[in-house]
């Protein structure tokens, strides 16, 4: 055996400056440990009820992120957490050669609640997308074969997507969402995908033809600044599928599971799509994602054509059923209605004081406030100055402020964290005035 191929020892790892065994964990242990992808906060989050967290400090924190639209029914919700316990003292895993009730009967609530007719249970929201995207050319394959061409491979095969959408990180969706600052460095990608401006019925009637055989829109642009889609967008976006034979996937991993004050987007505009992804909230922070179509397109994924080894997991779909029941329940979506009214208000009001957004925008519990020219590029500031006053937010895109809380969170948590908002941005004010100065 030569030297290049000896296996390494134990006792011969190489040393490292990380923690050891019984060593404290803090936010250093991330720079010594972990791949550097990400830029956490200097807190750790260690408990959370309700819409409320506390860090290893036990300072308190009012929670409108939500975990990026995720934590649907807030943290610890006893119905989610009594599910969850109940499923790990039956069965936690079983292999996709066996199925599984908790996924049977998550599967058929949101048939029963959707306009679909199939289910496909994966662990996110982009291997939802990537399910959906390659249905939609698995489809094309099998009803239109190009003549002359090998088995399976099809001209009609393009997939038509939105400039500054966000569909997720694996290369097949990170090429269909048009944002190449995500996708920059990893190519050769994908190709057959086109993309148009968002919301412009002219390019897209240009960009759609007999070629192609999807497109894939967010009823509202989540990653891409919290912008909604135009009902007649939307309504385009249909006519043009079926007039070329091509499938309309809705992207609901963030605008799903309630957090429009509808159960889906889809819902508000009476433009029905052929599949539906969704994720984020559907498990309330547990993860799992799923696409939802017609039984008739979903046959064309015949047995072995796709799949994953944790989809459908039973502890995930015991989760995600008992947050549905409580997502789509009228007095929750009452509540969504009820305190986006109360976000627009304080936030319009405190812009009136501070003169710091351009346009608050969204639709139910996904908010954005995008900042003014002034403000450009610097949402991470308030990010920073909020998480100083005890306060969660997020960005979408540097210049746009995005808030998408619990769909329970009270109207005294959204009271009580938009003083806090108030001072951050008060705060924020102040320094800048005393730099200048």
């Amino acid at each position: 055996m030569t030297a290049e191929c000896k296996p390494q020892l134990p006792n011969a790892k190489p040393s490292h400056t990380g923690p050891l065994a019984g060593e404290a964990i803090t936010r250093s242990t991330f720079d010594q440990v972990m791949v550097p992808n990400y830029a956490p906060a200097a807190f750790i989050p260690v408990r959370g009820h309700g819409s409320r967290v506390w860090d290893q400090a036990g300072r308190e924190y009012i929670d409108f992120a939500g975990g990026i639209a995720v934590t649907s029914v807030g943290h610890t919700h006893p119905k989610v957490v009594k599910a969850l316990t109940d499923q790990a003292n039956k069965i936690w895993h079983v292999a996709n050669v066996l199925t599984n009730e908790p996924a049977l009967a998550l599967a058929q609530s949101l048939v029963e609640k959707t306009f679909a007719e199939r289910v496909f249970f994966c662990n996110s929201g982009a291997e939802a997308n990537e399910a959906a995207l390659k249905l939609a050319r698995k489809v094309a394959s099998d009803n239109f074969p190009s003549s002359g061409a090998m088995h399976g491979e099809t001209e009609k095969c393009e997939i038509v997507a939105c400039l500054n959408s966000f569909h997720g990180r694996t290369l097949f969706t990170v090429s269909a969402g048009g944002q190449p600052k995500y996708s920059q460095g990893f190519g050769p990608l994908p190709g057959g995908i086109r993309h148009v401006p968002f919301n412009d019925i002219a390019a897209l009637t240009a960009a759609v033809s007999d070629k192609t055989c999807a497109v894939i829109v967010e009823p509202i642009q989540g990653e891409g600044g919290i912008t909604a889609a135009t009902k007649e967008y939307l309504h385009a976006v249909r006519e043009l599928c079926d007039k070329h034979q091509a499938l309309m996937i809705f992207d609901e991993v963030q605008s799903g599971a309630g957090r429009t004050g509808s159960l889906y987007a889809y819902m508000n505009c009476c433009a029905v799509p052929d599949i539906l992804t969704t994720a984020k909230g559907l498990g309330g922070g547990f993860p799992i994602g799923a696409m939802l179509t017609t039984e008739k397109w979903a046959a064309h994924f015949g047995v072995g054509s796709h799949g994953t080894t944790y989809g459908g997991n039973p502890l995930a779909c015991a989760v995600s059923l008992a947050v549905l029941d409580i997502v789509s329940a009228p007095e929750t979506l009452k509540n969504v209605n009820l305190r986006h009214d109360q976000f627009f208000m304080a936030l319009n009001e405190m812009n009136r004081k501070y003169n710091v957004f351009k346009e608050v925008r969204g639709q139910g519990l996904l908010i954005g406030a995008e900042l003014v020219e002034k403000w450009a590029g610097r949402g991470k500031d308030f990010v920073a100055a909020c998480a100083k006053q005890g306060l969660l937010i997020l960005i979408a895109g540097p210049n746009v402020l995005r808030f998408a809380p619990s769909l329970l969170i009270t109207s005294e948590d959204v009271e009580q964290g938009m003083k806090r908002f108030d001072s951050a941005v008060a705060d924020l004010l102040a320094s800048e005035t005393s730099v200048a100065a």
